[in-house]
């Protein structure tokens, strides 16, 4: 496994990270157990979750898991950097109530106790919020991260799905109360889904965030799909099937599995290797059901695209270019 710094931290973390949303709604205790040994074994020390992971009747399940998971011990929470995420309403489905979501300070003390219940630690590695809140100013928010800090509660804070000018005005306020910050952006980046470069990730990089793409391969659309659906009769579903029904989106992902058939490559694997030449990426985070899943991430990150085909690449899917010149000179 390769390592790198997450933003301008000094905190050393894997380049592919361990996304644990299958674990509870998809992939059961056992096997979720077994797919996080692997991981770790592998050199995997990125995990990330969310408290709402789970969903449902069952929001907060897969913090549950990852908890029973560290109370095996074998230094398994030592070896482990620990992301979570707090913004979802966590009362039961019908039973919401208000202040139970979002990041109010009120929310965030409630949200990262519970957290730490359910995971079994007495610290969150890295605590994420997992979208925008337009009703909450930074400076509360700072306050409240500030406070579970001293505590030694959270070491780091994190952002997910938030556009550029959040980013800044998280730092500048942060900065101004000589708060730490944003040290991460966990935001939707994939070779089919690149908007991110136009904002997100120019923010990220001159405040020092270290980007996390999830979704690295578009919902299963940049995995093979055309092939498994011709050869195995398997179809695709959510985003991907979006993508193909429509006849110039098929014609694209046809072209892309062309190219990496041409060069001997499996699709998903060099996804991801594509991601991990991107400027400012720490490292994709991939969410396997099964153990094979996983093995196949981990043969991304010795995998070195040729100029060749990163060049192919950017032909098929097209970044949106330099920001502001691509839309502004």
């Amino acid at each position: 496994m390769k390592y790198t710094q997450l933003g301008r931290t000094g905190l050393k973390v894997s380049r592919l990270v361990l996304g644990t949303m299958n674990f509870g709604p998809q992939t059961d205790e056992a096997d979720s157990h077994a797919i996080m040994d692997a991981a770790l074994d592998a050199g995997i020390n990125f995990f990330d979750t969310a408290n709402v992971y789970g969903w449902g009747e069952n929001k907060g399940r897969t913090e549950e898991i990852i908890g029973n998971w560290f109370a095996q011990g074998g230094d398994r929470r030592d070896k482990v950097v620990l992301a979570t995420k707090v913004y979802s309403n966590m009362a039961a489905d019908g039973e919401a109530w208000p202040n139970h979501d979002k990041l109010s300070a009120l929310n965030i003390r409630r949200a990262v106790d519970a957290s730490l219940k359910r995971l079994r630690t007495d610290h969150i590695d890295l605590y994420q919020f997992h979208h925008i809140d337009r009703a909450t100013p930074f400076d509360e928010i700072w306050q409240a991260i500030d406070v579970l800090v001293q505590q030694g509660k959270i070491l780091y804070a994190g952002s997910s799905n938030f556009p550029g000018y959040k980013i800044a005005q998280a730092n500048e306020v942060a900065a101004r109360r000589g708060s730490y910050g944003l040290v991460s952006e966990q935001c939707l980046y994939n070779l089919a889904e690149r908007r991110a470069e136009m904002e997100v990730i120019p923010a990220a990089q001159d405040y020092g965030l270290g980007v996390i793409p999830w979704s690295p391969l578009n919902g299963g659309l940049l995995g093979g799909v055309i092939k498994k659906e011709v050869e195995g009769g398997r179809r695709a579903t959510g985003r991907a099937a979006d993508a193909l029904a429509d006849t110039a989106g098929r014609a694209q992902v046809q072209a892309y599995e062309d190219l990496l058939d041409k060069h001997g490559l499996e699709p998903g694997e060099a996804a991801l290797a594509w991601l991990l030449t991107r400027p400012g990426v720490t490292g994709p985070i991939v969410g396997p059901r099964t153990a094979e899943q996983l093995e196949s991430a981990l043969r991304a990150v010795e995998l070195e695209l040729s100029a060749e085909v990163l060049s192919g690449l950017d032909e098929i899917f097209p970044g949106p270019g330099p920001s502001p010149e691509a839309f502004a000179w």
